[in-house]
């Protein structure tokens, strides 16, 4: 009986989340992750360094929801953006999920920024494989606070940054598999495209993109 209870909330859980990424649009995620780069920078003591942000080749910005109740599913949307020769290039549109196991009532939603910090990591986002982080991408907890610009070294292929609500203590992306949304990528441009081609900065800037860029563009 209480497995039949598990596996009707982990499916019930599940198909409201695949819903839920389904309907998001890359545009939705850009608008996001000029709010996530926001809230990230409010509090200095807290923020992410700009020495860290100045030496990044890319950043991939999620916001990731799990639920769940004796077992959890989580999935989320968001984009992957690198510097190019010429700036920042357009966005290319990333998502993930998984399930999880053990007893964790509540739901969360917590908003990521993954700092970029080599052309490999970047070039790990740029082909339709999965990346999985802690696997073929080195991850670690990036350094906060302005205390943290002086002497600044890298030491991980990506930094993790997360800010968290609701009942569980926090969430980790550790070995977590983030995949590009191919389609996303085509309905926002138009055509199809490829990740690498965007990444790259082959492919022209939204309009809708503009306020993002301009939010990083002062890193």
């Amino acid at each position: 009986m209480r497995k039949q209870v598990f596996s009707w909330i982990v499916a019930s859980c599940l198909v409201c989340l695949i819903a839920s990424s389904a309907q998001a649009t890359l545009q939705d995620d850009i608008d996001q992750a000029v709010t996530i780069i926001q809230r990230f920078q409010e509090i200095p003591e807290q923020a992410i360094p700009r020495a860290v942000l100045r030496e990044a080749k890319g950043l991939a910005i999620l916001t990731v929801t799990k639920a769940g109740f004796i077992g959890s599913v989580r999935g989320g949307t968001g984009l992957v953006i690198a510097r190019a020769e010429k700036g920042w290039s357009a966005p290319s549109a990333i998502g993930t999920g998984g399930i999880g196991f053990g007893f964790q009532a509540g739901a969360q939603v917590t908003e990521f920024v993954l700092v970029l910090n080599t052309h490999e990591a970047v070039k790990a986002f740029s082909y339709d494989s999965n990346v999985t982080l802690g696997g073929n991408l080195s991850a670690a907890a990036g350094p906060v606070g302005r205390s943290a610009e002086a002497g600044l070294t890298i030491n991980a292929a990506v930094y993790t940054y997360s800010r968290s609500q609701g009942l569980f203590a926090g969430l980790s992306l550790e070995g977590t598999v983030i995949g590009t949304r191919n389609d996303a990528n085509e309905q926002y441009y138009g055509k199809r495209v490829f990740a690498r081609d965007i990444l790259a900065g082959d492919v022209k800037p939204t309009a809708g993109a503009q306020k993002l860029i301009q939010a990083l563009g002062k890193y």
